[in-house]
């Protein structure tokens, strides 16, 4: 004869915390660089999520800030945070099929044993006082970045600037997470290398 026995609060928790939790998703990365400049891209695929990070060397991020008026010194704080130019799609060619939903505050990078959050646009936003950067360069920057939230029909795409956080030449994971289907699915990207603070690669 089976035994039951109480369901402790701890038990509780542990088994909610477990539900919770994201299913890891099968997914496929290529890490590839162009043949022309060097820069390296790494192209994730997870079910009907297509994403692409590609290398932006710093002296990119930092020209094209600078010429949305930014001053050189906040250009130059942009431009030595890790940035990659973020390609996102629903790749789904279904008229049925399910939107995808990705919110940047939920993704995690690991990098030498910290876990931490990216770096939202809405933080640079905020770390900058009303003088220090005008209405005009901060339109162009929320333009230019990745919207922090988006939900992606089949066959939609975006794109824009993500930042990491991190200097130069520093090595990474990052733990990406997205929504399908009344589920939260995870994957990740291993190795990736922040940009090097040089002209060029090649």
């Amino acid at each position: 004869m089976c035994k039951h026995y109480p369901v402790t609060d701890v038990m509780l928790r542990f088994m909610m915390c477990f539900v919770l939790l994201p299913s890891l998703a099968i997914a496929a990365v290529v890490r590839s660089a162009d043949e022309e400049t060097g820069l390296v891209k790494w192209h994730f695929t997870a079910g009907d999520l297509e994403i692409e990070l590609i290398q932006r060397l710093p002296d990119q991020t930092r020209g094209f800030f600078l010429a949305r008026g930014f001053s050189s010194a906040v250009a130059n704080e942009i431009a030595t945070r890790c940035v990659f130019q973020t390609i996102v799609r629903n790749r789904s060619e279904s008229p049925d099929g399910k939107p995808v939903t990705i919110d940047l505050g939920e993704w995690r990078i690991v990098h030498a044993g910290t876990r931490r959050p990216i770096r939202l646009k809405e933080d640079w936003m905020a770390s900058w006082p009303e003088d220090r950067v005008s209405q005009a360069s901060r339109l162009a920057f929320r333009w230019a970045t990745l919207p922090t939230t988006q939900e992606f029909l089949p066959g939609d795409y975006n794109w824009g600037m993500t930042a990491y956080g991190l200097p130069p030449g520093a090595v990474f994971d990052l733990n990406l997470v997205w929504q399908q289907d009344d589920q939260t699915k995870a994957g990740w990207i291993r190795g990736i290398e922040c940009p090097p603070d040089v002209d060029r690669l090649k």
